[in-house]
C-alpha cells in the first residue's frame, strides 16, 4: 500500500512510498483511511516519530477488516479514531477502544480533526472542574485546539475569555462562544477562575497571575517555545492550582475513554454545536504543501488531507 514516510534526506522531510500492509492485533480493526488531519507533533523535524516511519495520529474512514476478537464495529462502518503513528497511509490498524462510530451527518473531513485536538480540548476543560457561571481563559484561542476549547468551555457553562494573536480573530471567537476577546492579558476586564494555556512562556506566567484565589491553570502546550519563569513565591501565595497535561490521550479522570469522548465530540458536530474550523483541505498528494504552510504558521485552524 501507499503511505508517506519521514525521510530526512528529502527537502520536504517526506517521501511517498510503498509500505507493508498493517498487521492488526486481535483487538485492532484495519481502517481504510479516507481523511487525516495534521498536528504539530507529527511534523518532519519534530523528533516525535523516527525517520523512515509513517507518522500521524488522526484518522477518519471505514472499517476494512473488523477486529479478530469480535470487539468494535463491523466491516464497512464509518469510524473516527487515533493511534500512535500510521495515519498518513491508505490503511492502518487501530485498537477498537480508540475508535468511535460516526453519525451519518458527520463527514470524514470534520471527524478527522477530533482524535488529538478534540480530545485534548475536551479533557483540558474537564481539568478545570465546575466552570458553570465562572470566567475561564483560553490562550492560543484561535488555534486548532484552542478554538475547540473555547467552544467546549462555553458548552460547559463558562464565561469564556479568549486570548488571540490579533484583532482579526475577534469576531470569529465571539461567534463560537467567547464573551470577551483580548490580544494582551493586561486587557482582561477581571480575574478568571480557570485558564487553559496552550502557549507557554510568559503567557503561562501571566495567566497564572490573573487567577482568582482557588483558581486552576491547566498547562497543555508550549507553542511559543519559550521558557516560563515565575517570580519568587508566585506559585506559593495565594493558593492556586497548576495542572500539567499533555495531548490529553492518557485517561486521567475516572470514566474517560477515547471511544466515549470521540462519540461525544462527533455528536456535537452532528448537532452543529461544535465547529472544528478547517482552514485548509485537499488531496494527500499536496501533503508537502500543507505541511510547509502548517510549519510556517500560515494557517490558524485545522488542516485536513483526503486519501485518494
Amino acid at each position: 500500500m501507499k503511505a508517506y514516510i519521514l525521510d530526512d534526506g528529502q527537502t520536504s522531510g517526506l517521501r511517498f512510498a510503498d509500505v507493508p500492509e498493517p498487521q492488526a492485533a486481535p483487538n485492532e480493526a484495519v481502517i481504510q483511511v479516507d481523511a487525516f488531519s495534521l498536528n504539530s507533533g507529527e511534523m518532519p523535524g519534530s523528533g516525535v516519530f523516527p525517520n523512515a516511519t509513517v507518522p500521524g495520529w488522526d484518522t477518519a474512514g471505514r472499517v476494512a477488516t473488523a477486529a479478530a476478537d469480535g470487539s468494535g464495529p463491523k466491516a464497512g462502518t464509518r469510524v473516527v479514531g487515533g493511534a500512535w503513528g500510521g495515519a498518513w497511509a491508505e490503511r492502518r490498524a487501530i485498537a477498537t477502544e480508540s475508535l468511535a462510530v460516526l453519525p451519518d451527518s458527520v463527514d470524514v473531513e470534520a471527524a478527522s480533526t477530533l482524535p488529538v485536538a478534540g480530545i485534548t480540548a475536551l479533557r483540558a476543560v474537564r481539568r478545570l472542574g465546575a466552570v458553570v457561571g465562572r470566567r475561564a481563559l483560553v490562550t492560543g484561542a484561535s488555534g486548532g485546539v484552542g478554538r475547540l476549547a473555547v467552544q467546549l468551555a462555553r458548552i460547559a457553562g463558562a464565561d469564556v475569555v479568549a486570548l488571540a494573536s490579533s484583532e482579526t480573530k475577534r469576531d470569529d471567537l465571539l461567534k463560537v462562544g467567547a464573551s470577551e476577546v483580548v490580544t494582551d492579558l493586561a486587557q482582561l476586564s477581571a480575574a478568571v477562575y480557570g485558564a487553559l494555556d496552550f502557549v507557554g512562556g510568559s503567557t503561562l506566567v501571566e495567566a497564572w497571575q490573573h487567577l482568582v484565589e482557588g483558581g486552576t491553570l491547566v498547562s497543555i502546550g508550549g507553542a511559543s517555545g519559550s521558557v516560563s519563569t515565575f517570580p519568587p513565591f508566585a506559585t506559593a501565595i495565594p493558593h492556586r492550582s497548576l495542572v500539567a497535561m499533555g495531548s490529553g490521550w492518557t485517561p486521567l479522570l475516572p470514566g474517560e475513554t477515547i471511544t466515549a469522548d470521540l462519540t461525544y465530540l462527533a455528536n456535537l458536530i452532528a448537532a452543529r454545536a461544535l465547529d472544528p474550523h478547517i482552514v485548509w483541505h485537499g488531496s494527500w498528494s499536496k501533503l508537502s504543501e500543507a505541511v510547509k504552510l502548517f510549519q510556517d504558521r500560515k494557517l490558524s485552524g485545522k488542516v485536513v488531507l483526503f486519501v485518494n
